[in-house]
C-alpha cells in the first residue's frame, strides 16, 4: 500500500470517528497527540563525526472512538524535514477499527496497527521484531491485518492474518495467547509463520515461536523475560535470481538458519524517585551472522520518569553491537491533547 493510500485511508477514517462523534457519541471519542523528540550517543568510538549519533523530533495526531461494541483508532505521525532529505515527511502510522461482541468474547479487528506482546523495555517482542535492529525502543514493526479475537475469563487468543505488501500476495499467519494467573502472574505463547508467500511466490518458511512471562512480587517490583526459537526452510527456487525477477519471496532470515533469543529483566522500585526502572540482558544465538562482529549478549538499563502531567522521560544506557560498545539514548514524548 502506497503512502498516499495509507494517509487517504487514515483520513477518511479519522472523518468517519469525527462523524460519529458529532452523532451525539462525543462522550466516546477523544483526541489524542504528543511532540517526541529523541537523541542517542555512542560512548565509543564509531567513527561518526557527529556530535549526536541520532535526533529528531516528531508529532503524532489524531483520535479514538470507543464504544461497548466497536472501538476505532487514527494516528498520523509527521517528522521534519531534515528527517526525509529536506521535505516533510507524513505516516498514516495507525488505524484500525475493532467489532466487539462481548457476550460471546469475541472481536473482529481490521486495519493497520503495531503489535508488542512485551512489557519490556529494550528486548523481546521476538514474534515480529527482526532480529538485526537492536537499540532502543526498536519495535518498529506494523501489521496491515485482519484479526479474530477470543476472550473467556483471564485468557485471551488472537489470531492474525497479516500482509507484507498491502495486496496480500505475501504475508503471514500469526496467533498468540495471553493468560493472566492471577493477579501477580502472566504468561504468553505464540506462533508466526509466513504461510501466505505461498499463494503466489516460491518461499523460504520462517517459523517462530516465542514463551512470555512477568511475575510482579511487589508493587514496581517484577520480574520477567522471553524464550524464543526462530527457524527458517530450504528452497532451492528461492535465490537472488529468483527474487530480483519476482517470482520469489525474500526470506526474513537467511534459508537454513536457526536463533534461539532469550531476554530477562527486572523492574524495581525507587522509592518514589522515578515512574520505572528496569535492568535487562538478552542472548540471540549466532548474532554475528546478523550484525558483523556483534557480541551474543547484550544488555540495557533504563528509566522513565514521568514530568508534570504530560510529559514523560525514557532514558536507556545498552550495549550495541559489542557488550562493551556502551550507547545513551532519551526520549521526551508530551502530550498535547
Amino acid at each position: 500500500m502506497t503512502l498516499k493510500k495509507h494517509c487517504l485511508f487514515a483520513a477518511l477514517a479519522t472523518f468517519g470517528i469525527a462523524a460519529a462523534a458529532e452523532e451525539k457519541v462525543a462522550d466516546n471519542f477523544e483526541l489524542t497527540g504528543n511532540i517526541q523528540t529523541q537523541a542517542a550517543k555512542a560512548f565509543y568510538d564509531n567513527d561518526q563525526d557527529n556530535t549526536l549519533d541520532g535526533f529528531w523530533f516528531r508529532a503524532n495526531i489524531g483520535g479514538s472512538y470507543s464504544s461497548d461494541n466497536f472501538d476505532a483508532k487514527v494516528t498520523i505521525r509527521m517528522y521534519a524535514p531534515n528527517f526525509n532529505g529536506g521535505s516533510d515527511k507524513y505516516q498514516a502510522d495507525t488505524y484500525y477499527g475493532n467489532y466487539k461482541w462481548n457476550d460471546l468474547g469475541l472481536n473482529v479487528k481490521f486495519g493497520h496497527w503495531k503489535t508488542d506482546t512485551e512489557g519490556a523495555g529494550n528486548f523481546g517482542a521476538y514474534l515480529d521484531k527482526n532480529l538485526s535492529k537492536r537499540g532502543f525502543l526498536a519495535r518498529d514493526y506494523s501489521h496491515d491485518a485482519f484479526e479474530v479475537g477470543w476472550k473467556k475469563a483471564s485468557n485471551q487468543l488472537n489470531v492474525m492474518i497479516g500482509t507484507e505488501d498491502g495486496n496480500f500476495n505475501k504475508g503471514y499467519l500469526r496467533v498468540n495467547d495471553d493468560l493472566k494467573l492471577g493477579d501477580a502472574l502472566k504468561i504468553g505463547l505464540g506462533y508466526r509463520v509466513n504461510v501466505l508467500d505461498l499463494v503466489q511466490y516460491d518461499a523460504v518458511l520462517t517459523h517462530a515461536i516465542d514463551f512470555r512471562a512477568k511475575f510482579n512480587i511487589a508493587e514496581k517490583l517484577a520480574v520477567y523475560g522471553e524464550a524464543a526459537a526462530i527457524i527458517t526452510g530450504e528452497n532451492d527456487d528461492v535465490n537472488e535470481a529468483t527474487i530480483e525477477a519476482g517470482s520469489a519471496a525474500k526470506p526474513l532470515y537467511g534459508q537454513d538458519s536457526k536463533y534461539f533469543p532469550v531476554y530477562a529483566g527486572i523492574e524495581f522500585p525507587t522509592a518514589g524517585i522515578l515512574d520505572k526502572a528496569f535492568v535487562e540482558v538478552e542472548y540471540v544465538t549466532d548474532r554475528d551472522e546478523l550484525n558483523a562482529d556483534a557480541d551474543e549478549l547484550g544488555w540495557a538499563v533504563g528509566l522513565v520518569k514521568k514530568v508534570g502531567s504530560r510529559s514523560k522521560v525514557q532514558a536507556t544506557v545498552y550495549s550495541e553491537n559489542k557488550i562493551s560498545d556502551v550507547g545513551l539514548s532519551v526520549r521526551l514524548t508530551t502530550t498535547i491533547r
